[in-house]
């Protein structure tokens, strides 16, 4: 076991070395040895795992004297087998995306640098291992989105990356020492001993230790996973090449989620960082999801999604779901990746669609298919409210009978039944062949993704925290006082309820009107477009800052 967890980093950091020795430049001979290796840290990451689910006991393995260690235990496997079958999948789709681009030697050579970063991250056992690899990826990550360096835009925007990701490092780093000088170790899980056995005594300015370093860890998470207002790196990345797009979603624009599960023993001490942690995701998810609608450019619609779904993933850290923001991180990382990867093939279709919408006449006399039609508005509405709450309260109910007593579940079944209230509300709006059968297709696939999430989440979380005490206490610090809890869920259910309602009315009002926007739409419609001015506030802020320090230097050469 010891031997193949320093194999997960070695393996692509072997790679590297053999490409920028041997390799010669030949590009077939690149692309071959890099996805080989690609391919054995796949393997090795499988066997770990499995050994692991064997000899279900963590090891830390030490590779110098008071740092250089790796840890393996639940939370790192997973993360490996993610990462190592991502990295696989970019580098066999490089090999002939990238053929006609310059520098294809150093782009593999930085592949299998950034994945042997990204597994010496989550595979790391103590704090100054962690911080490196943390850095590690972030200047890899400048140079991968920088790869075509004729490209102006590119070359900002990769800095634009590379400035928020130092900000996110400096919390870091400043927890990192907190920590080191409570309790004099730098070794995770002896750090985390400590922190369970006096979690209290230590204060930072009159402040407790425990909620200041929640807050710092979560600052660094919000930074590296594009939560707001540090979001407005992520959606310009795209400028880079699209493998590094892809890759992104293996450990580097979700390794807050990561982060935030390798502290677990630290926010259970820190409810109040775990509420600011969801506020913060609940704000990111919404920006995200409105701000993605308005893109016309796929891979920067996408940029946007993740931006959102990162949201969500900050939401379940700060309702308690630890092993669920775990399984989202993975999945997501997944789909994602796969549709960045697709999304010239999405191009290509597009461009040979003549754009121009079929009416009902030109489906009926040309295409020769019956005429669309929707089923009645009150069975449409019955369906979209009961549906959704009555599958997901059917499967919690059957995993856990004891969750409705936890608020982070709730919260979750509520976001779920939005969510599945919005497809169903969606597909209503939606003309079809046969609209019952279209229904049932979609309450079908319903069924499946809920109750296929749910078993899953639960198997993850008793995979991930076999200790059923933590993952209780975790649920418990990211609680709040039961009446503030039913207040805000009144109100939650009251807007989605009035936002329903005031979109079935407009799409109604529009029907019977000239079909031109409203004033208040337009205007909606013009903030989203700029993004809600976000980027320009720190244009304007840049362009300040570098005036007065202009100022500046004419004076002081003056004096």
């Amino acid at each position: 076991m010891d031997k193949l967890t320093i194999l997960l980093p070695a393996i692509p950091l072997l790679s590297a070395v053999i490409i920028s020795l041997f390799a010669g430049g030949q590009r077939r001979r690149v692309a071959r040895i890099s996805t080989g290796f690609s391919t054995l840290t796949l393997l090795v990451a499988i066997a770990t795992l499995a050994l692991y689910l064997r000899h279900p006991q963590p090891t830390q393995v030490w590779l110098g004297a008071s740092w250089g260690s790796l840890y393996l235990d639940p939370l790192a496997c997973i993360m490996a087998l993610g990462v190592a079958g991502i990295s696989l999948v970019v580098h066999a789709y490089s090999a002939r995306y990238m053929a006609e681009e310059s520098g294809y030697t150093r782009f593999y050579l930085l592949l299998d640098l950034m994945a042997a970063s990204i597994l010496l991250m989550v595979t790391a056992g103590d704090l100054v291992t962690l911080l490196v690899a943390w850095h590690l990826i972030g200047v890899l990550l400048y140079f991968m989105l920088g790869h075509d360096t004729r490209r102006a835009t590119a070359q900002r925007y990769a800095f634009w990356t590379f400035f928020t990701y130092r900000l996110g490092d400096l919390p870091l780093i400043l927890a990192a020492v907190l920590l080191y000088q409570a309790y004099g170790t730098s070794s995770l899980p002896l750090l985390f001993e400590r922190i369970a056995a006096a979690p209290d005594p230590h204060t930072v300015f009159g402040l407790p230790l425990m909620t200041t370093v929640g807050l710092l860890i979560a600052l660094a998470g919000f930074a590296r996973s594009a939560q707001f207002p540090l979001h407005t790196w992520l959606p310009y990345t795209m400028e880079g090449p699209t493998p590094v797009s892809a890759l992104m979603h293996a450990g580097i624009v979700n390794a807050g989620g990561f982060i935030i599960n390798r502290f677990a023993p630290v926010f259970v001490h820190s409810g109040d960082a775990l509420h600011v942690v969801f506020a913060v995701g609940l704000v990111t998810a919404i920006l995200g999801s409105v701000l993605m609608l308005t893109q016309n450019d796929i891979k920067k619609a996408l940029g946007y999604s993740t931006m959102g779904q990162m949201g969500f993933m900050f939401v379940e850290c700060g309702v308690g779901a630890f092993s669920l923001a775990v399984y989202h991180l993975i999945a997501h990382g997944l789909f994602k990746g796969t549709l960045f990867l697709s999304a010239g093939g999405v191009i290509g279709d597009a461009r040979k669609h003549d754009g121009v919408p079929h009416d009902e006449v030109y489906t009926f006399v040309v295409e020769r298919r019956p005429v669309a039609s929707r089923m009645p508005w009150v069975v449409a509405a019955i369906i979209t409210v009961v549906v959704p709450v009555a599958l997901l309260a059917l499967s919690h109910w059957l995993v856990g009978g004891r969750f409705v007593q936890q608020q982070g579940a709730v919260i979750l079944l509520f976001f779920g039944w939005v969510t599945g209230a919005q497809v169903l509300f969606a597909t209503y709006r939606l003309r079809a062949e046969s609209p019952w059968k279209t229904m049932a297709l979609i309450i079908l696939s319903l069924i499946v993704v809920v109750a296929g999430y749910t078993v899953i989440e639960h198997a993850f979380d008793l995979f991930l925290y076999p200790d059923r005490a933590l993952s209780e206490r975790i649920f418990v610090a990211a609680s709040i006082p039961l009446a503030t809890f039913e207040i805000l869920v009144a109100i939650l259910t009251v807007a989605t309820v009035a936002g329903w309602l005031a979109a079935y009315y407009t799409n109604a009002k529009r029907g019977k009107g000239d079909g031109r926007p409203s004033a208040l739409r337009l205007a909606f419609y013009s903030l989203i477009s700029r993004e809600f001015y976000i980027a320009d506030i720190y244009a304007w802020l840049t362009q300040t800052v570098l005036g007065l320090s202009q100022r500046l230097n004419v004076w002081s050469r003056w004096v």
